[in-house]
């Protein structure tokens, strides 16, 4: 079970939902071969914390660069649950992750599932403890689909447009008043 504090006063008003969409670029940077970890964290459907960093390991393999990204994103969530619950907002139910690598998914999601690498072992018991104890769910998103493309390449022209229009929301958008 996920860890609430004892001393997190009594939760009041609506409920929130927390929600990550996560990424990275495997080897991107050209000198070192170093992966970029990026996410974009919301409450509701309001954007309120975005990461783009340099992994601090050498990843050798797509999935686990993804790894070493969700679980900092996954940390990130843990503290901001931590610091809404202190100040008494309720969160409902536990924070959505959603990433476009099928593989990161799937062994997060399946308790048979075993690693084979013991390098990506620290981000992907992590990840795994995270989903295990009902303080996050993870869910796959298209690639073509996933905002935190934004932290981690290059984006030009309409595919940038629409990953930028995908962090955004106006609550006047609304085209049942047309």
């Amino acid at each position: 079970m996920e860890a609430i504090p004892s001393n997190a006063p009594e939760p009041q008003g609506k409920k929130v939902h927390l929600k990550m969409y996560v990424d990275s670029d495997p080897a991107g940077e050209k000198r070192m071969r170093r992966s970029r970890s990026g996410f974009f964290v919301f409450i509701n459907s309001a954007l309120v914390q975005w990461v783009s960093k340099k992994q601090a390991t050498i990843e050798t393999s797509v999935f686990g660069a993804e790894f070493v990204a969700m679980k900092l994103g996954m940390e990130s969530l843990r503290g901001l649950r931590y610091k809404l619950r202190m100040m008494g907002v309720p969160i409902f139910g536990p924070s959505l992750i959603y990433g476009d690598n099928m593989s990161v998914i799937h062994n997060t999601q399946r308790p048979e599932s075993t690693l084979k690498k013991k390098s990506n072992s620290i981000a992907y018991h992590a990840v795994r403890e995270s989903v295990a104890m009902g303080e996050s769910l993870t869910g796959h998103v298209g690639t073509n689909s996933n905002p935190a493309d934004l932290a981690t390449k290059v984006l030009y022209g309409k595919k940038r447009r629409d990953m930028v229009m995908k962090l955004l929301y106006n609550i006047y958008d609304d085209d049942d008043d047309e």
